[in-house]
């Protein structure tokens, strides 16, 4: 941790007080991953569920053409973004603005 400290030109805090310890960095990996799967699940699931649909009928009338696969699913993913995305948007600026506002309670 002093060379960390050395690097960045400041003392960080031991384990006993607010320090940033182990299970703050885990917490803080697990809020990301869960933010992540939050944010990307629309339009995963968007892609997913026309991707489907669209193999379905590819294999019911025998057309075999990628395009037919390809514009679907960017339709429908540009579709989710337009709906959803002031949603993802505002999720990920609060995601940010909390972890950029525990910064100072972890760095003496």
């Amino acid at each position: 941790m002093e060379f960390v400290g050395w690097l960045v030109g400041r003392k960080f805090c031991q384990l006993g007080d607010a320090a940033l310890n182990a299970q703050m960095v885990l917490t803080m990996g697990q809020e990301a991953l869960v933010m992540l799967l939050m944010v990307s699940s629309p339009v995963l699931g968007a892609a997913l569920v026309v991707g489907l649909l669209v193999s379905l009928f590819q294999a019911v009338t025998q057309i075999h053409e990628a395009t037919l696969a390809f514009v679907p699913k960017l339709i429908a993913v540009i579709a989710v973004f337009a709906i959803a995305g002031p949603w993802m948007l505002n999720m990920l600026v609060e995601y940010i603005r909390r972890t950029i506002e525990s910064i100072p309670g972890s760095v003496v």
